[in-house]
């Protein structure tokens, strides 16, 4: 939009690079160009303003197919002004000298008029085919039919119009026909998922049952290595028990060799003793015999006093010491008739 400065009676315009500027005056172009800057009188004067950037226009509409199928089309199609001067005078692009706004809406009638055209192009294209060549050709021979009609399009040209691109961006069905014909891809890819999952649980199964087969042989072989440790913990027992006792018996042969030898050696001590105790007894029996009665007495008497520790109450009786003062006496006269035979 260009901008305009009320100065007095005179205004001053400046415009954009993207809008093409055209200066009348008195029906005379006096000035055409972009971005032009210039003081004007309002008086017998008129501008145009025609826009020179890229514009995108909006398509949707619906048209009806060879098999009479409602089809949605969905696009965007770009264009711009080619020849400024050609479509001022096919379009009113005048602007107010106070507002410097365009008096008219001559964007709205490009677009319709663009607008119209695509349609016409897409509704051709679309009528001389099926719904199911539609949908299995996608969008790229219905963009190319719009695009070259559009730019094979007398009027677009004679008005100084070049179309930039175009851009179909969904060709659809209506939405109970789309759910019909999505029905059996779902239903495919339904069965697939069907089938992927029977085949995950059926390895799942094949799984399970090779864990359980696994932990299964692990137990048969656990139970068997037990097995063979238990027989080895009895076989263990049954060495040590006969080592225990092989032990024992050893030791209670030791123990009774030991006590055979000890008894031997008690028995031929005491043989020794008894013996020895013996001889000297048959040999004091020997000078016993050869004793005198009164000695005997007398070495009994004195043993008799070696073993008592104290003597309270000692009794001599007559019977007692009589024989014995005899046999002194009859002694000491023995002993004097013999000292007397002696001396003679």
């Amino acid at each position: 939009m260009a901008e305009i400065t009320n100065i007095g009676v005179a205004r001053h315009l400046r415009s954009e690079l993207t809008a093409h500027v055209l200066h009348f005056r008195r029906g005379r172009l006096k000035r055409s160009g972009t971005g032009l800057s210039f003081w004007l009188m309002p008086m017998g004067a008129s501008i145009a303003e025609v826009p020179l950037d890229d514009r995108e226009l909006t398509l949707m509409f619906h048209a009806l197919s060879e098999d009479f199928q409602d089809v949605a089309v969905q696009g965007v199609v770009t264009y711009r002004v080619g020849d400024p001067e050609l479509l001022s005078r096919r379009v009113d692009f005048t602007i107010d000298l106070k507002t410097g706004r365009h008096r008219d809406q001559p964007l709205d009638r490009l677009t319709g008029t663009v607008t119209r055209l695509a349609q016409e192009l897409a509704s051709g294209h679309i009528v001389s085919n099926s719904l199911m060549t539609l949908l299995q050709q996608g969008t790229g021979p219905l963009r190319d039919a719009i695009h070259n009609g559009l730019t094979a399009e007398g009027s677009l040209a004679g008005m100084g119009i070049e179309i930039v691109s175009t851009r179909i961006t969904a060709v659809q069905p209506a939405s109970d026909v789309e759910k019909a014909l999505q029905m059996p891809t779902r239903e495919h890819i339904q069965q697939q998922a069907d089938e992927a999952t029977f085949a995950r649980r059926a390895l799942a199964v094949d799984k399970e049952r090779a864990i359980a087969e696994n932990e299964l042989s692990n137990r048969i072989e656990l139970a068997k290595r037990e097995e063979q440790l238990i027989e080895q913990h009895g076989a263990n027992d049954r060495r040590r028990a006969e080592t225990a006792a092989a032990a024992k018996a050893i030791e209670v042969e030791s123990a009774a060799d030991e006590k055979r030898t000890r008894a031997a050696a008690s028995a031929e001590a005491t043989r020794l003793t008894e013996g020895a105790r013996v001889e000297a007894e048959r040999e004091r029996m020997e000078v016993y015999a050869n004793t005198p009665p009164s000695v005997l007495t007398a070495l009994a008497a004195r043993e008799m006093a070696g073993t008592l520790k104290s003597i309270e109450h000692l009794t001599i009786t007559p019977e007692l010491i009589s024989p014995l003062l005899n046999k002194l006496s009859a002694d000491a006269s023995g002993n004097g008739n013999g000292a007397r035979r002696t001396g003679r």
